[in-house]
């Protein structure tokens, strides 16, 4: 048994779907199953377990129901999206991860939250949408879902590509029901997608809004919120790579915040993709976590206890 270690699982997209990329609903229960598996082995073993996932391939299919329904009902604004495959995803997790934890005699239980992230409604973003997200569409398409409220950009050949914020998250609006939950004992399922953006209004009351969160950015927020000893960042690659796609690639193994932060001024790691899950993993040991880790969904285990992935801790 491995006693009062509490680690935030940062699930990416490839736990969530077929190995082609697939986002059917058999594929998505049968890559759940898959991950949640390794997941009832650290369960098991008593470490105590937040899970938080990204929701990208889900999102996006409903962002092409929205367009093709334009003519004939309202799309949902973004938030709503966001809401719903946060409760679609947890229920998946919430099935597959008790059959899991039944099968090793774990009478663990397992919770989800639908779980809204603070962010700045001055934030930058907002002004200039840059993140792009959904298919391109030819204009003629395009241009129902603009008379909507939506931002979409002219993309040349390629068609018009809708943009959304993407801005700082500053708050895990609703840990404080995940504590309590990790507190009584549960398997906590939280801040899927990186929350539900909300900003606060002058009137103190909250309110959904258009944009897209860094799933990274927020479970380290996550982590923090939750006490979390450890964070792992679960992707589809074993390690952090120098150099990728180069004859002089490199992965990183073991390093410390300030050797990353020297290495992301140098612009080793590229904005969409690596880029934020370093910098995520660098600001929760920054705050106090004793250890951050980038590796593969299928070296979890290790990754927990340090001995797999590119492991992030102070010397």
């Amino acid at each position: 048994m491995v006693p009062h270690v509490r680690v935030v699982i940062a699930l990416g997209g490839n736990a969530m779907t077929g190995p082609d990329g697939s986002v059917t609903p058999q594929d998505q229960d049968r890559a759940v199953g898959v991950a949640m598996e390794r997941v009832a082995d650290l369960v098991a073993a008593g470490v105590s377990v937040v899970l938080t996932h990204g929701n990208g391939p889900q999102v996006g299919n409903l962002l092409v129901k929205n367009e093709l329904a334009a003519h004939v009902v309202p799309p949902v604004p973004l938030d709503w999206c966001g809401a719903q495959t946060q409760g679609t995803i947890g229920f998946l997790i919430l099935d597959a991860l008790d059959a899991a934890l039944a099968a090793r005699g774990v009478t663990t239980r397992v919770a989800t939250v639908v779980t809204r992230t603070l962010v700045d409604g001055s934030d930058p973003g907002f002004d200039e949408p840059t993140k792009p997200i959904g298919r391109y569409l030819p204009e003629v398409e395009a241009r129902p879902l603009m008379e909507h409220g939506q931002t979409w950009q002219d993309r040349g050949d390629r068609g018009w590509r809708r943009v959304v914020a993407s801005p700082e998250p500053l708050e895990i609006v609703d840990a404080p029901a995940v504590v309590s939950l990790v507190a009584a004992g549960f398997v906590v399922v939280a801040a899927g997608g990186g929350g539900i953006p909300v900003v606060r209004g002058e009137d103190g009351v909250l309110r959904g809004v258009e944009a897209v969160i860094d799933k990274d950015l927020s479970a380290a927020l996550l982590a923090r919120a939750a006490g979390a000893d450890v964070l792992v960042i679960a992707t589809d690659v074993d390690h952090v790579v120098l150099g990728f796609g180069t004859p002089d690639a490199r992965p990183l193994e073991s390093v410390t915040p300030a050797s990353l932060r020297t290495l992301q001024r140098e612009e080793h790691f590229a904005g969409g993709s690596m880029g934020p899950k370093v910098e995520a993993a660098v600001r929760f040991v920054e705050a106090g976590g004793t250890r951050a880790v980038i590796s593969s969904l299928e070296n979890i285990e290790l990754a927990v206890h340090g001995r797999a992935g590119t492991v992030i801790e102070e010397s």
